[in-house]
């Protein structure tokens, strides 16, 4: 039986066929098409995917430049209107630019390093499901075929066969006060009003960005400043050595979903022509001109305003991605992003004797470094996703908490 069948060998399902292998599974893609899509779907990566890659070893391969990725701190947008990130002694947002097309090429050859089964010309035409896993029939180059696995994963898009075969709803709002259309569209200099930005339409006159227009064949609007959701966001490790997965799912990936959803629709209300949401525009325009507004959208925007469920009294950096750290070991200093790319759980010791233990476990589960850093943490148990676990400030943390958090996440102690 296969472990995992991941179904879509696009960006989220090339990355996320990545994950398992790292832990020695080999999952079997399946992509319908024969070649990589050549239509330019998206242009980048935006937020914390751009953290996760470095944390991953692919920033260089996808920058072309050296590591650590840096943030924006520039002009952005949201929603068309100019976020400032200059405003902002630390932007929390980074921006990868690379054509997809790019992004899947590098991917697909860090999935064949790892011998995952890509298989293109691959399409799912049923998935069947019972308590011990899942029977999907695909239909390849030779003819139709079955494949038995533990797991399937529906990374194919919007309109997921994965998701409807398994029954999965789908529920959303329709909104029928706009229809998008995307082109490629060059307009020629003296059709744009360089003073208001208006589009000059024969026949017409000025249309202004984003106030409709009615004509005899039906109404438009113009936006020079599209905005979207973040290009690429995928879980890369959910699974610990527990009994609760379905449920740490809800707890940590929907709120993360609900949360995307949310930017996407804030920013299409903002797009929607009309002249109350012009007002509405000029008075957001206003808001962003003040520095904690632009810290809680750029937070927003880069997906780092959502924290994982921890316990009341748990440690500040408790559910956040680990901080990016320059770490003093004995053998010279390294990123703490070079250090979780087996994707491991990862035990930092900062304490000031160096001699924070996990008898049993640390071998067996938990990699361990002893160093130093510029932080006020003493010790930082790291989930194999970089998020942090558990911590502490204590110069002596509490060795029975430690334990605690280590045999929740990844399973009971290994006598040695």
């Amino acid at each position: 039986m296969i472990d995992v069948v991941i179904v879509g060998g696009g960006p989220n399902g090339l990355l996320l066929a990545c994950e398992p292998a790292l832990g020695g599974v080999r999952p079997v893609v399946l992509e319908r098409r024969t070649e990589p899509d050549p239509e330019p779907r998206s242009n980048g990566l935006l937020g914390q995917v751009v953290r996760m890659v470095d944390r991953r070893g692919l920033f260089e391969r996808l920058s072309g430049r050296p590591g650590p990725p840096r943030p924006n701190r520039g002009y952005h947008v949201f929603a068309g209107l100019p976020l400032d990130l200059g405003l902002l002694a630390d932007s929390p947002v980074h921006t990868l630019p690379v054509p997809e097309a790019e992004t899947v090429r590098v991917l697909a050859a860090r999935a064949d390093e790892f011998g995952v089964d890509l298989r293109r010309g691959h399409e799912l035409r049923g998935l069947a499901q019972d308590p011990d896993g899942v029977t999907l029939t695909v239909d390849g180059p030779d003819g139709s075929y079955e494949l038995r696995a533990r797991y399937a994963v529906g990374a194919d898009g919007a309109h997921s066969p994965v998701r409807k075969a398994a029954g999965i709803g789908f529920p959303g709002v329709s909104q029928d006060r706009t229809t998008t259309r995307t082109a490629h569209v060059t307009v020629p200099a003296d059709r744009l009003d360089p003073a208001t930005g208006a589009l000059l339409v024969p026949d017409h006159g000025p249309v202004l960005p984003f106030l409709p227009v009615r004509t005899a064949t039906g109404g438009f609007s113009y936006a020079p400043l599209p905005g979207g959701p973040p290009l690429v966001a995928t879980a890369e490790w959910d699974q610990p050595a527990t009994d609760e997965p379905m449920s740490l799912d809800e707890a940590e990936r929907r709120p993360v979903a609900d949360r995307t959803v949310t930017y996407s629709q804030a920013q299409a209300a903002l797009l929607a022509p009309g002249d109350d949401v012009t007002g509405l525009r000029a008075l957001f325009g206003e808001l962003l001109a003040q520095p904690g507004v632009v810290r809680t959208v750029a937070d927003l925007v880069a997906g780092a305003d959502t924290r994982y469920p921890v316990a009341d009294d748990a440690h500040p950096l408790a559910g956040w991605p680990a901080p990016d750290l320059d770490l003093r070991a004995p053998d010279g200093v390294v990123r703490l992003a070079e250090l979780v790319r087996r994707a491991r759980p990862l035990l930092i010791d900062l304490t000031p004797d160096g001699g924070l233990r996990l008898d049993g476990v640390e071998s067996h589960y938990v990699d361990v470094v002893r160093a130093e850093a510029d932080t006020d943490a003493t010790a930082l148990l790291l989930r194999p996703d970089s998020y942090v676990a558990w911590a502490s400030s204590d110069p002596h943390p509490d060795r029975e908490a430690l334990r605690a958090a280590a045999e929740r996440w990844f399973g009971g102690p290994v006598d040695a």
